[in-house]
């Protein structure tokens, strides 16, 4: 029977609009004796509707809900519970009704509803949608159902605090357990040779900016040969360059402003105080810019960077130099700082050889090199040359005619990749300890302070566990080398 009156209501509401709801609305006052509720209920309501955003939430809620959620309120305290349970089959009727009875509904509601009644009934949970269907669209105390809504919100604030303790908790103990790793000493542990990466703290370091270059005057410059230069730099800093000190097979980055910087080693013993001197092989852009450096230009110098030659576990011992090419240049370095403390060393030997002798460098000291009585030099060139003395051929050839003993005895070699490779294998020939010989692999090292990465090799950076290696530690770096 409710579902018919409603329906039939409904009619009668589509068909004369607002004269009829006004009726109705009297009437039903009258019965609920409110006559404060049905002033409220009266015009005002739908100014209110008109300014209050209570419609726009109703056009989004279908208009059986509306209705429905509306008297649900009133209900509650008129029909009991057993009524209202009779009565809640309606909405699934109600809800197959055709959409034009639903249209014809909704003004009613729209001229009843307050926009607060509005808003709180949208916080209403669904559960409340089943028990309104049966009351008719013109009771207005809706306001009754203000009370419940913060109700509803109070738990949801509550559990939403409740959920986010655990979360900011969980993020603290993270925190806290972060900062335990960070502070966690890092232990080096010994790679299978039993050898460890070099500690970064003890070596030689630019105070300050590690980038930034020491700026420098190119007070001399000596061509070579037809594809190298010497470079002799001066610090402008008077101070700095008084205090500037280096280890034999240390390098520095030499740069052209505007172009780039590159790894040179300096080729001068430690005791010359009075300049750097940087010898550059022609071979790209930069290379290219500093062999177009004269007398009096400016540029910069990172140095010194990188571990040394282990000079001083040698004393006592033998040493054998093989240099090739451009390859003499780090070679000079350790040979003349051994030469001046030649007390502390046994036999200091050199076999220096070069495609041509227009390709070796250092030209203008072979000859005193070769009058030194405490150092056996021989020199190679790989195919004869008119008025050429020395000897001919490549330099791992000549290495097994001189036959070096290997005991007691350190080789130290440097020149082209094809070079070193078959000299080690002549030395193997030999029968040279691994430990007992070693190299320089500078030309690998790119911001030689060990941050971009770039130079490591199996697990070694050049710049910092090198560019000096022994044979030994080569063989556990990939077969490229």
């Amino acid at each position: 029977m409710a579902t018919k009156k409603a329906s039939g209501k409904g009619k009668k509401a589509a068909g004369t609009k607002k004269p009829a709801g006004k009726k109705d609305v009297k009437a039903e006052v009258k019965e609920a004796q409110a006559p404060k509720a049905a002033k409220k209920a009266k015009a005002p309501a739908v100014k209110e509707e008109a300014k209050a955003p209570a419609v726009k939430a109703e056009a989004k809620v279908p208009a059986e809900a509306v209705k429905s959620e509306a008297p649900a309120v009133k209900e509650k305290a008129k029909v009991p519970a057993e009524a209202a349970k009779a009565k809640a089959p309606a909405v699934k009727e109600e809800a197959k009704a055709p959409a034009e009875a639903a249209k014809a509904e909704a003004p009613a509601v729209k001229e009843e509803a307050k926009a607060p009644a509005v808003k709180v009934e949208a916080k209403v949970p669904a559960e409340a949608a089943p028990e309104a269907p049966k009351a008719e669209p013109a009771e207005a105390p809706k306001a009754e159902a203000a009370p419940e809504a913060p109700k509803a919100e109070a738990p949801k604030s509550e559990v939403k605090n409740d959920a986010e303790a655990p979360k900011a908790d969980a993020s603290s103990e993270e925190i806290q357990g972060a900062e335990k790793k960070v502070s966690a000493k890092i232990v080096l542990k010994p790679n299978p040779d039993g050898s460890k990466l070099t500690p970064v703290v003890p070596r030689p370091m630019i105070q300050g900016n590690p980038y930034k270059p020491y700026v420098a005057t190119v007070a001399e410059v000596i061509r070579e040969t037809h594809n190298i230069v010497t470079l002799r730099l001066v610090i402008d800093d008077p101070e700095a360059m008084k205090n500037f000190t280096y280890e034999p097979g240390q390098v520095g980055q030499v740069s052209v402003f505007g172009v780039g910087e590159s790894t040179f080693v300096i080729n001068t013993p430690p005791s010359q105080k009075d300049y750097l001197q940087f010898s550059v092989m022609q071979a790209g852009e930069v290379t290219t810019a500093i062999h177009g450096l004269c007398q009096g230009d400016k540029v910069g110098v990172r140095a010194p960077l990188g571990r040394p030659f282990p000079y001083r576990d040698w004393k006592g011992k033998n040493v054998f130099f093989i240099g090739g090419g451009i390859g003499m240049a780090p070679i000079r370095t350790i040979m003349l700082h051994l030469l001046e403390n030649k007390a502390d060393y046994g036999k200091i030997s050199l076999l220096y050889g070069g495609k041509s002798p227009q390709d070796l460098a250092y030209s203008y000291e072979l000859e005193d090199w070769m009058a030194r009585p405490d150092l056996d030099c021989t020199l190679t060139i790989d195919r004869e040359a008119e008025g050429w003395k020395h000897k001919v051929g490549l330099i791992p050839n000549v290495l097994r005619e001189l036959k070096p003993s290997p005991d007691n005895c350190i080789a130290v070699l440097c020149g082209p990749p094809i070079m070193i490779r078959f000299t080690l294998q002549a030395l193997d020939e030999l029968g040279f300890d691994h430990e007992n010989v070693y190299t320089t692999l500078e030309k690998r090292m790119k911001c030689g302070i060990g941050i971009c990465g770039r130079c490591g090799i199996g697990g070694k950076y050049v710049c910092l566990d090198g560019p000096v290696f022994s044979q030994k530690e080569l063989d556990n770096l990939p077969p490229e080398l």
